[in-house]
């Protein structure tokens, strides 16, 4: 077999993702330094002002700030940053506000069950499309954020060649470049959720298509079929959120009907480049398919209602003031919510080196020790002219890191070639997108919880991918991981530039 046939039989691998990172003394990044090189005219101002005491005293605190900014766990995160969330958590404890109660005896004046946290102030309408098909659009008044949410139906990758899927692949990666150059586009994510069949479906299907003159052995068999197939079998959806900004070019808001006519003569191409992906058919999820989607969330048990309604043919009429939770309770890596218990992890570090396309085939397949899970890959597409400056000022920090020792590691090495070819690759015209992924485990007791934190550690570790639970966070994670387009980064209080200086 020659060279260049065993080149194109090979599996077709990825990587060369970054994680852009300011050019520093030390580790330290641009603000620790420009904290040190403040530390050390403090502590010259010291010396002149109290004497050797007063220096060392000073050059104490300066130096044990430092050190906490450089002390980093396996996460990347420095001491700083675990101190400041520990205190924020005791804090935010102390106030209460991680009991949340709705309904009739809740807090709320309404007495609806409205959604808690970041989702809470959200609007939900309902406009037609260029197809004359009902999409969904959902409001952040906080943030003037639209989003609209896409089912998708991907057929997967069983007994499929190589080469469709790398085709797909590729195409998934125009889409998501092409998503730098949509007009107004903030984020867009994909929530992968597996779930148990409840079996009430196929039930359904059988009691509409069984005859009355069929064999008894026919009838009998599909009666053993109604019973035992559903035990086991899981249930896996597919969605794509796609959130705009809603003002204009001046920074004027714009009308709720203003935004759904432009989305719904848009939806059209966005729909039909994701089906070529192998997305399967593309299609919005209406306003009530959201609601069904929310409220089996948060409450798990809904599940069952909501299918046995739609096999007697009287689907729920659900209102989004009424899709939230009861009650819910936020732990420090828990989170209680109506008839569950659920635990949300957050990508800390992307698989080193070079993956195949089925590195996440594992951790979104569903597990015996999940009820139900929920990967989320969060996507902040760029520009083109933002892509550009941030490739090269990326490139320049890696470049002063491997130079600035005389014996540079491997590993700045590393990062300064990579750095680089990221540069090389958006000057020849590729795309440039932000990422990380949101994994969320809910278990009906919590007796199971143990079993299914082992059993989410041991797929991160096969897709090679490092996860941090959301310590302290837990509810606004959770959120996060529903098709909602929740844009985390614009809820911050803290800017998001300190936080990585930090």
């Amino acid at each position: 077999m020659a060279a260049a046939d065993r080149a194109a039989a090979a599996p077709r691998t990825y990587g060369n993702w970054r994680r852009p990172a300011s050019a520093g003394i030390a580790g330290l990044g641009a603000l620790g330094t420009g904290l040190m090189l403040g530390g050390l005219v403090l502590i010259l101002i010291a010396t002149m002002t109290g004497g050797v005491l007063g220096a060392v005293i000073s050059a104490g605190g300066v130096g044990g700030c430092l050190l906490l900014m450089v002390t980093k766990d396996k996460h990347g995160r420095s001491a700083v940053q675990r101190i400041s969330n520990r205190l924020g958590w005791e804090w935010a404890k102390m106030a209460r506000r991680n009991d949340y109660r709705s309904g009739p005896l809740g807090q709320a004046r309404w007495g609806r069950f409205q959604l808690p946290g970041l989702a809470a102030a959200s609007q939900l309408s309902e406009f037609q499309d260029s197809y004359g098909r009902p999409f969904a659009l959902l409001h952040y008044p906080s943030t003037r954020h639209y989003t609209v949410v896409i089912n998708a139906e991907p057929d997967g990758a069983s007994l499929v060649d190589e080469e469709q899927i790398d085709v797909w692949v590729a195409r998934w990666g125009q889409w998501l470049a092409s998503l730098g150059h949509e007009p107004g586009i903030v984020a867009a994510s994909v929530t992968v959720e597996s779930a148990p069949d409840t079996g009430i479906r196929l039930r359904r299907e059988v009691a509409r298509n069984l005859r009355h003159d069929a064999p008894p052995i026919a009838r009998a068999m599909l009666a053993e079929v109604v019973q035992t197939y559903p035990e086991g079998s899981a249930l896996l959806t597919a969605r794509v959120a796609l959130t705009f900004k809603g003002t204009d070019r001046g920074g004027r808001k714009r009308p709720d009907t203003e935004v759904g006519r432009e989305l719904a003569a848009r939806l059209p191409a966005l729909t039909q480049c994701l089906s070529a992906t192998g997305a399967g058919a593309a299609r919005p999820v209406t306003a009530q398919e959201l609601c069904e989607a929310v409220r089996i969330a948060y409450d798990p048990a809904a599940a069952v209602l909501i299918d046995e309604a739609r096999s007697h043919g009287t689907p729920p009429e659900l209102e989004w003031p009424d899709v939230g939770p009861a009650g819910t309770r936020t732990f420090w890596d828990r989170y209680r919510h109506d008839t569950a218990w659920s635990v949300t992890w957050q990508m800390s570090q992307a698989p080193r080196g070079e993956v195949y396309s089925s590195v996440l085939a594992q951790l979104i397949a569903p597990h015996p020790d999940v009820d139900r899970k929920r990967v989320t890959l969060l996507y902040r597409p760029l520009d083109a002219a933002t892509a550009a400056r941030i490739v090269e000022a990326d490139k320049r920090n890696a470049s002063f890191r491997a130079t600035s020792s005389a014996r540079p590691s491997a590993r700045s090495m590393a990062e300064a070639r990579a750095a680089d070819r990221t540069a090389q690759e958006e000057a020849r015209g590729a795309g440039l997108v932000n990422f990380g992924m949101v994994v969320t485990g809910t278990v009906l007791t919590a007796e199971k919880i143990p079993d299914m934190i082992a059993a989410i550690d041991n797929l991160a570790a096969g897709a090679r991918v490092l996860l941090r639970p959301a310590f302290g966070s837990q509810d606004s994670a959770f959120a996060a991981g529903l098709p909602l387009g929740i844009v985390l980064s614009s809820h911050l209080s803290v800017p998001s530039a300190i936080r990585e200086a930090l």
